[in-house]
């Protein structure tokens, strides 16, 4: 079984949990309060993934620093779980599917815009309210810079690009004008 889907599952779980029993925004935090905490210190990294430490005491240990951030009940429960069965390498994928999962419930899109030059608060609200009507969603976006598209906009929703750039315009063109002759 991949990775991905066994983080999959964990998440999905937890987000149930979540739901009855907790603050389903909260445990979202909290979880990346914990992998922030295992990514940046390298010495709670070594002993949560040694095989030496035996199986209780990194599920003391883990649940410990997700008691010292003040994590909701069901985020140490899972970090409990994970640390019993020696699952916590899944701990950031676990996150990533969480939020991926959080956010298509509050009917929320994440949208990696990328245009040829910085965009301005009024462009920037202006975009997010198009691709909002496009998708019937919320979107959440993320805005990058590329000036080799020399001009316009490519915007990436799920699997779906709108691409409005100049650079595939012009290639578009280009293509025509090859094809004809």
């Amino acid at each position: 079984m991949s990775t991905r889907t066994s983080a999959t599952r964990y998440a999905r779980a937890l987000f149930d949990v979540a739901r009855r029993e907790s603050d389903v925004n909260k445990v979202e935090q909290d979880l990346a309060a914990v992998v922030s905490a295992v990514a940046e210190s390298a010495e709670l990294r070594q002993v949560l993934s040694s095989r030496a430490v035996p199986a209780a005491a990194r599920r003391d240990i883990i649940v410990s620093v997700a008691g010292t951030l003040g994590a909701a009940v069901p985020v140490s429960k899972l970090l409990g779980l994970l640390a019993e069965r020696r699952r916590l390498e899944l701990l950031r994928e676990i996150a990533d599917v969480y939020r991926e999962r959080l956010l298509a419930h509050q009917n929320v899109v994440q949208a990696e815009v990328t245009t040829a030059a910085p965009l301005s608060p009024d462009a920037t609200k202006a975009l997010e309210r198009s691709l909002a009507a496009a998708t019937g969603k919320k979107v959440s976006m993320r805005v990058s810079v590329d000036p080799a598209l020399l001009g316009g906009v490519v915007a990436r929703v799920g699997s779906t690009v709108y691409d409005g750039s100049v650079k595939t315009q012009l290639k578009k063109m280009r293509d025509q004008l090859v094809a004809q002759g």
